[in-house]
């Protein structure tokens, strides 16, 4: 499985159109779809990247076997992060996570979303 946080403003905009695969802008400008492998790197990510974010942020969990896009494992020697490298389908994504953040909106945990 793969995490993709994800704030709450792009999965609102995303779930009012229910044909379309997720495709984030850093697939157009990148070429690829930014995952993380574990619940601690999408916890990292979310605390470097999005915590000034208001709102919740969610994290997407997508079963790789399921998408049509090539996954390729990049980074350096020491810590490789999955890259979808296509849009992701709604099919393959399995569950949505809500990243649970402290008062001082640190990343903490992950939990259900409901």
């Amino acid at each position: 499985m793969l995490l993709h946080v994800i704030p709450f403003g792009a999965w609102a905009e995303w779930s009012a159109h229910p044909g379309l695969p997720y495709a984030p802008p850093s697939l157009a400008a990148e070429g690829f779809v930014h995952c993380s492998p574990d619940e601690r790197a999408a916890l990292e990510i979310a605390d470097a990247r999005y915590r000034d974010v208001p709102g919740p942020l969610l994290v997407l969990v997508v079963d790789e076997t399921l998408l049509s896009g090539e996954v390729r494992w990049e980074g350096s020697e020491d810590r490789l992060f999955p890259h979808v490298y296509g849009p992701v389908e709604r099919s393959a994504v399995t569950a949505v996570l809500e990243v649970l953040r402290d008062a001082d909106g640190r990343a903490r945990e992950l939990a259900p979303w409901t």
